[in-house]
């Protein structure tokens, strides 16, 4: 049999609230109450002989700041690289284990600067101290020596003596590794009973059920806070106890932001088991802005390194793969919704085989970079607007249905091309890579479609009767996430008024991801994230007012909900994103579309600029502000016929006749007429 103290290195114990000790009686407290008529002076004499001068505190003091300095010199990275090393031996796909070896060694190089700076720190810190006290010593002889020294005992003793914090308290107590469950004298660890009573007094489970429950593997430290495995008494399931996430976060004295409640899904669990993880930070989401490596790539593989989206609360790497899925983005204003959309769009922007389309209830800056890439592109909640959407949509799915025609016929002829009957990696690369429909101010279209009319879809009668284009808006949004997804269709919804009338259950219900930020009730999460999510523990009604950027995100996997803060991408940032995309996309001929048309008005438009600022400087060379049209063609090089033609379609609109010194009022053009054209154009 193992006991806690035969177990010194391992992890450190987390403290939980334990009862208070019974007051001292009996022969102490006599023995107290009769010193009363001792002096003072004879009093403490006493009590620094009995406690052997403090030297003990002295060097539990000292111990204790060696600990602290050894955490400052980890800083939780071993964590991280082994969570790195770990996502590495349990990947089998060639191309992430590649990914996922680069963040390893990024994490270790990482740790190796941390600690090399540290170290440097330290050591000037040092030098600096010994300096001052060899200056000190050689200078004030005996008794300042005296009294240095004498504060480098008291010092050690006020660490000594302060209380324990929680990493000591755990070392003095004995810790259990992960997946070893550690025997003490008495049957139950003080801090696993603790946590059973806070299980009761949350109403998980019952006072008879205490001794069914068992916390497997013991109470461990986990990066910046303690998990725990916890086996509730047979017959209830997991789900029913995360559900109550929130009567746990109060029976432990924690915020609920602090708690990561959920089933365990893991080969070992099974329906009755769930995890808890409580963050030591009363906020484990508060930091400084993360900007997002998007900013600086100079290209992206959508496919194969998917979305970087942030770190959650143990301060790990997230990545979303929104391949073969939608996504439905929600939560009150002001939180965050636009930059993770964002995080979405620059992945997609990078990546040259990623057709975008942008359907935006409202105009403005948020969105305009991507005109620049979009195949296509519409603003605005007007009744005009909205039926333009539906031609739109009506258009890309019938365009996404030939994609699989097309997949059918390569099956046919070369089956070992789509092993899975999907589009693969290969063929994405070669015409049929993904489509992303983003929709943005979700709730502002639906409300222009309640109140524009038009005839039902399926309606071909002469006198069709005219409905609400609300529900064929949300039918045809759902449309495209069903009917497209196997080709690499995708969409990005995103809405600020969480409610039944901006997120119909039937397109949440084919949007098989969903990201909720702040919301002030549990329905509006339920809105977003559906009734199971929050039923397992999600709770973005819980996020504090100051959570900018703090997501739940529900990918509708196994392992459960995860809360997140989002890397950041500021507006110009994303500006710069696009253009490499814009460049990206005609370096590969995939600029299509709006995008393809406004980039042929551009360039059409620079022509004009070159030729008009040629015509003035000819008219430069010739010493005067006017000229006839022979002259400004033997000037630039180029046919009178043409050089007419083309300056008209640049917009030069040229007077009926100009003074031309020395040749009297001709038919020509004037400067002033070729400067407003410039600036018009």
């Amino acid at each position: 049999m193992s006991t806690a103290s035969a177990h010194p290195h391992l992890t450190v114990l987390p403290p939980l609230p334990t009862a208070p000790p019974a007051p001292l009686e009996g022969v102490a407290v006599e023995k107290t109450t009769a010193a009363g008529n001792v002096p003072v002076w004879a009093r403490a004499a006493d009590h620094v002989r009995q406690h052997h001068g403090y030297a003990p505190l002295v060097g539990r003091g000292y111990a204790r700041l060696g600990r602290r300095w050894l955490a400052g010199l980890h800083d939780y990275h071993p964590h991280m690289i082994a969570t790195a090393e770990q996502a590495l031996a349990d990947c089998v796909d060639t191309d992430e284990q590649e990914e996922l070896r680069e963040a390893v060694e990024l994490r270790r190089a990482r740790y190796a600067r941390h600690r090399l700076v540290y170290k440097t720190k330290t050591g000037m810190w040092a030098t600096t101290a010994a300096t001052a006290a060899t200056a000190t010593t050689l200078s004030g002889g005996f008794w300042v020596s005296l009294a240095a020294g004498l504060g480098a005992y008291l010092y050690g003793i006020w660490h000594g003596a302060k209380a324990d914090t929680p990493a000591v308290r755990g070392a003095l107590e004995g810790a259990a590794a992960p997946g070893l469950e550690v025997v003490t004298s008495s049957a139950i660890h003080p801090q696993e009973d603790a946590l059973l009573a806070a299980l009761v007094d949350a109403d998980i489970i019952t006072e008879a059920q205490r001794a069914e429950t068992r916390i497997v593997g013991g109470i461990r430290q986990d990066g910046p806070g303690w998990a725990a495995r916890i086996e509730l008494p047979k017959g209830m399931p997991a789900v029913k106890a995360t559900s109550k996430a929130s009567n746990l976060a109060g029976a432990l004295r924690k915020k609920a932001a602090q708690l990561e409640f959920r089933p365990d899904t893991s080969e070992a669990g099974h329906e009755g088991m769930a995890t808890l993880w409580v963050a030591d930070s009363p906020n484990p989401h508060a930091g400084p802005k993360v900007y997002s490596e998007l900013i600086d790539a100079p290209r992206w593989h959508f496919w194969r390194d998917g979305i970087p989206l942030g770190m959650d609360a143990r301060q790990a790497r997230q990545i979303l793969r929104l391949i073969w899925s939608s996504i439905l983005v929600g939560g009150l204003q002001d939180y965050g919704k636009s930059y993770l959309a964002r995080l979405i769009a620059a992945a997609a922007a990078l990546d040259p085989t990623v057709r975008i389309i942008v359907i935006t209830g409202k105009t403005g800056p948020d969105w305009a970079p991507l005109k620049a890439i979009a195949h296509r592109w519409i603003a605005g909640a007007d009744p005009d607007t909205i039926r333009s959407i539906f031609s739109l949509m009506g258009d890309t799915i019938t365009e996404m249905q030939e994609r699989g025609t097309k997949l059918d016929r390569i099956f046919e002829q070369e089956p070992h091309r789509i092993p899975e009957g999907k589009i693969t990696p290969e063929l994405a690369e070669n015409g049929m890579g993904p489509v992303l429909l983003i929709v943005e101010e979700l709730q502002e279209l639906l409300d222009g479609a309640a109140v524009t009319k038009m005839a039902m879809p399926d309606d071909d009668s002469d006198n069709p009767r005219l409905v609400s284009a609300k529900g064929p808006l949300v039918d045809i949004f759902a449309r495209f996430n069903r009917m497209t997804r196997f080709v690499l269709g995708m969409g990005l919804y995103i809405t600020q008024r969480p409610d039944a009338d901006s997120v119909p259950t039937e397109l949440r219900e084919v949007c098989v991801k969903r990201a909720c930020f702040r919301t002030k009730s549990p329905e509006s999460s339920k809105m977003v994230l559906g009734d199971l999510a929050v039923a397992a523990g999600a709770a973005p009604h819980a996020l504090f007012e100051s959570s900018k950027g703090v997501f739940v995100l529900d990918e509708g996997a196994e392992d459960g909900y995860r809360t997140l803060r989002g890397d950041v991408i500021d507006l110009p940032d994303f500006v710069k994103i696009c253009e490499r995309g814009r460049q990206l996309r005609i370096d590969a001929g995939t600029l299509t579309g709006d995008a393809a048309a406004r980039e042929e008005r551009a360039q059409k438009a620079a022509q004009f600029r070159r030729l008009i600022t040629e015509c003035l400087g000819a008219m430069d060379q010739l010493g005067r502000d006017a000229a006839q049209l022979d002259e400004l063609a033997v000037r630039v090089g180029m046919p009178s016929e043409k050089l007419n033609d083309v300056l008209r379609s640049a917009g030069v609109i040229r007077p009926e006749k100009v003074d031309i010194p020395g040749k009297g009022r001709l038919r020509g053009y004037d400067r002033a007429c070729l400067e407003t054209a410039l600036k018009a154009l």
